[in-house]
């Protein structure tokens, strides 16, 4: 492709930031602890998630790099970066979580396949770009469209990178039409992230955001666009990200018989504590995040000291000292909102966290209900053990 290309090894991997948990060196996945979440409500670049799965594409000549759209569509077109960044610029800010955030808690129960996530598989950031439904009108495909004159009712989008799973070609995912077309969707082709240019990790020169969406259906390093008839066949959209009951195991799936995922549920998790924590006798704090898919904001966070027998109401936020309102338009409504909530804890105690979206949907209490074969959404109740203790500098 003119001015990108795939690597065939990693050789040429971007440097990454000390501080982050590898879960996989090739390709190269990675977190950052759970406690730098919960620093800044927009998610610093290198704190932000790595997830990948081949190596990282290169751009050689960003005057070269173009993609196109074509499909069920009246003129195909080619489209270069300027032609985006001659488009009306929006900033969205949105969560991307990975589907499988919380995966290494759920094979606790029972194994599952996939990469070994904690609770960092998630991070909010600033996107800038242009929006999906005006580069499509570029194409003769007016905005709020469900179906073109030609069939098309979905949105695949092919990425550069080349993957395994796809035996060598490249990661791509779709969306329907109707929400490409829709922008209270706020479907970006993004340029930038939190105010700059996106790095190679996070798809540079152009990703698709999809907001309330999990983040594999944001494709990075675009290739092409393409509207067809169907949902995209790729592994990814069939044989990968669907949600399947606790009975099904890899002798007796059928991959055919599940929707490819798509929205996520409501998730909220402690951050400001680790699974086995000593804290000092007094007053705790108990922070995090929550946040829910489509666009769906949060309700409640309740909080247990007591592993789920009481709870207390935590307070929210999105901006530092300005209480959190679901139905207020100054809020972000693709973001994440923060809790915090202070207790007096017992000697030993599970400290619990659980969301209540504004739909009230909430999370389920035991993994075990939820567990599945990928380990995906894994949305039971966040639990963490503290005792209370001395430091070793105390004891002098």
């Amino acid at each position: 492709m003119p001015g990108l290309r795939a690597p065939s090894n990693y050789s040429e991997e971007p440097p990454r930031h000390p501080c982050l948990k590898i879960n996989a060196k090739e390709p190269f996945n990675a977190e950052p602890p759970r406690s730098a979440l919960i620093t800044s409500y927009v998610t610093p670049v290198d704190f932000f998630y790595k997830r990948n799965h081949g190596p990282i594409p290169v751009v050689d000549d960003i005057e070269r790099y173009c993609f196109s759209i074509n499909g069920l569509i009246e003129k195909p077109k080619e489209l270069f970066m300027k032609d985006i960044r001659n488009l009306p610029k929006y900033n969205v800010t949105a969560v991307l979580q990975c589907a499988g955030n919380r995966r290494t808690a759920m094979s606790k129960t029972r194994t599952v396949k996939g990469v070994g996530w904690d609770v960092s598989a998630i991070g909010n950031a600033v996107w800038g770009g242009a929006k999906l439904a005006d580069v499509l009108e570029l194409v003769g495909i007016p905005k709020l469209t469900s179906v073109t004159p030609w069939g098309g009712k979905h949105v695949e989008f092919v990425s550069i990178d080349r993957c395994k799973e796809e035996n060598g070609g490249p990661y791509k995912a779709s969306i329907p039409l109707s929400q490409a077309t829709n922008p209270e969707a706020d479907v970006l082709l993004a340029y930038e992230m939190n105010g700059e240019t996106l790095n190679r990790d996070h798809g540079y020169p152009l990703r698709v955001v999809v907001p309330g969406v999990i983040g594999a259906r944001s494709v990075k390093w675009l290739e092409s666009i393409n509207i067809d008839a169907k949902v995209c066949q790729g592994f990814f959209m069939q044989k990968d990200y669907k949600m399947f009951p606790p009975s099904v195991n890899w002798e007796n799936i059928d991959w055919s018989s599940r929707r490819p995922q798509m929205d996520f549920p409501v998730q909220c998790v402690i951050c400001s504590l680790e699974d086995v924590n000593v804290v000092k006798h007094g007053k705790v704090a108990i922070k995090g995040y929550a946040v829910s898919g489509g666009g769906r904001g949060i309700e409640r966070v309740d909080v247990s000291i007591d592993g789920g027998k009481t709870w207390l109401e935590a307070s929210r936020y999105q901006k530092p000292g300005i209480p959190y309102n679901a139905d207020d338009e100054s809020s972000d409504k693709w973001a994440w909102v923060f809790f915090e909530a202070e207790a007096d804890i017992p000697p030993s105690a599970e400290i619990v966290a659980k969301a209540v979206d504004s739909a009230a949907n909430v999370q389920p209490e035991n993994v075990e209900v939820i567990w599945n074969l990928r380990g995906i959404l894994n949305t039971s109740w966040h639990r963490v053990q503290v005792r209370v203790g001395h430091s070793n500098m105390d004891s002098g």
